[in-house]
């Protein structure tokens, strides 16, 4: 076996990054480490400004051919490379689950599945027309999307190849090229990707992956000057480092960022739903940017809730994400474990009550935890923790509610637990955020556009506004048959 290959549950990954359709070395590497038990995985190829202009070059020279290429062809291409994600399912389940401590269950069912679903979802959508022609005087006006040019994409860990793929399908169907920085916490699938994409068929130099360590690559990938546009989801404090890094190109970005979105649970709802909800906010560790990390109660109905959460929160079951019946695996780092507990420590020193959890478990797990007690304006009700880590404020009306549910910098998300339609309408009409859910979590459909407000973010993809940002936007306007006009 190559020295640059390591095996992960008994799946052969590749630790050199994909430029140019070629595996490239680094001299140096960094360690890539597993939440599950601390195990060393492997070493991996850690880049540089050189490795970062490798691959926009790559990119450069083959996006004239890939936009070129008929969009049927690359649709047809897309939908091989779906195949082979559903050919190597379950190898990509096993080395996520073993690189990023997600639950196994959960990638074989719903997350892998969803990688798939994304490369043939733009494929399909590419083959439809991009926007509906119109008349004005007579003219007809046909918006087109042109392709950008090579597009860099930089990913979290915390769900690594599905958010990789929300950016790489839609910027390949749209016939750019794409430079893929995945997280350093979760480089492995994402190498994987180059493997299944060539396979599939997808020419040298279309999508490369380069793997680095925090901002080493990540400031030559986004002010390179023939890179034409970035997505980026992490953090608000790198969005801001790529914004001024962006900014002497005034390249485009697309920024989805942190969240601290609300739940909000009213008198008339159906508690057991409401529960349901409350708890489901622990999915993945509680590192889930859409999670409902503030809940919020009437009043009335406080004191049962309360209880009711706590029984059934009680029952999960926190540890090995490779195990079925488990319902929470690790936290995906060191460093990220004690932030979390950080959190919660200032929270109890500040006069917060922990109703259950509080405090770390063994190895890398934080114990689920749900705190009372806070205050609107501290630190644990206002910043982001991402970890299993919620707040319970309550409500005496609807307009406290909102008041509360809105009072943050962020605007991702929001859920409201209500049994009554007209309200459902007035209180989702006034929430800050870019998708609220009514009586449900988690609900996605591509065709809807995803994103955030504040500090949660610039911009919408996802449907006609993924192509809308990966492309020039061109409005032709044409005179009728045997008329030349103007103005």
């Amino acid at each position: 076996m190559s020295e640059h290959l390591i095996t992960v549950a008994g799946v052969a990954v590749d630790t050199r990054h994909w430029i140019g359709g070629e595996r490239v070395a680094s001299t140096e590497t960094f360690t890539d480490v597993s939440p599950i038990d601390g195990s060393t995985l492997g070493e991996i190829a850690r880049g540089t400004a050189m490795e970062a202009a490798a691959a926009v070059a790559a990119a450069k020279a083959a996006f004239p051919g890939w936009a070129a290429t008929p969009r049927a062809e690359r649709a047809r291409i897309l939908h091989a490379v779906a195949d082979g994600v559903e050919k190597r399912l379950e190898d990509l389940a096993v080395v996520e689950t073993t690189d990023n401590g997600a639950l196994l269950r959960s990638h074989r069912r719903g997350v892998m599945p969803r990688v798939a679903h994304n490369f043939r979802f733009f494929a399909d959508r590419l083959l439809k027309p991009d926007h509906e022609d119109f008349e004005t005087r007579g003219h007809t006006n046909h918006v087109s999307w042109d392709p950008a040019g090579p597009c860099v994409l930089i990913t979290p860990w915390n769900a690594p190849l599905m958010l990789a793929t929300w950016k790489v399908a839609p910027a390949l169907a749209a016939g750019n090229t794409v430079v893929l920085k995945p997280a350093e916490w979760t480089p492995l699938t994402a190498s994987l990707l180059a493997d299944i994409a060539a396979e599939a068929g997808l020419p040298a130099g279309v999508l490369n992956v380069v793997q680095g360590y925090g901002s080493e690559i990540g400031d030559a990938l986004t002010s390179h000057p023939d890179v034409r546009r970035i997505s980026f989801t992490g953090s608000v404090p790198t969005a801001r480092r790529i914004c001024a890094s962006a900014a002497p190109h005034l390249t485009p970005l697309s920024l989805e960022l942190g969240g601290k979105s609300p739940l909000l649970v009213f008198a008339d709802a159906d508690l057991d739903l409401a529960v349901d909800l409350a708890v489901e906010q622990y999915d993945n560790a509680g590192q889930v940017c859409l999670a409902a990390t503030r809940i919020l109660v009437e009043d009335a109905i406080a004191e049962e809730f309360t209880r009711r959460f706590v029984e059934k929160a009680s029952g999960l079951k926190q540890g090995d994400p490779r195990d079925e019946a488990t319902d929470i695996g690790p936290n995906i780092h060191p460093r990220q474990l004690e932030k979390i507990d950080g959190f919660v420590r200032r929270a109890l020193a500040a006069g917060a009550r922990a109703v259950i959890g509080g405090h770390r478990g063994d190895g890398q797990y934080y114990a689920p935890t749900l705190l009372t007690d806070v205050a609107q304006d501290s630190e644990i009700v206002q910043e982001e923790v991402f970890g299993p880590v919620l707040t319970l404020q309550t409500f005496a009306d609807e307009e406290e509610a909102v008041r509360l549910a809105n009072d943050t910098r962020f605007g991702l998300a929001a859920t409201v637990a209500t049994g009554d339609p007209e309200r459902a309408g007035r209180v989702s009409a006034q929430l800050v955020a870019g998708t609220v859910w009514v009586n449900c979590f988690f609900v996605r459909d591509l065709r809807a556009p995803f994103g955030g407000s504040r500090h949660s973010g610039v911009g919408r993809e996802g449907g006609t506004w993924s192509f809308d940002f990966y492309c020039d936007v061109k409005n032709t306007v044409t005179a009728p048959k045997g008329r030349q006009d103007h103005g």
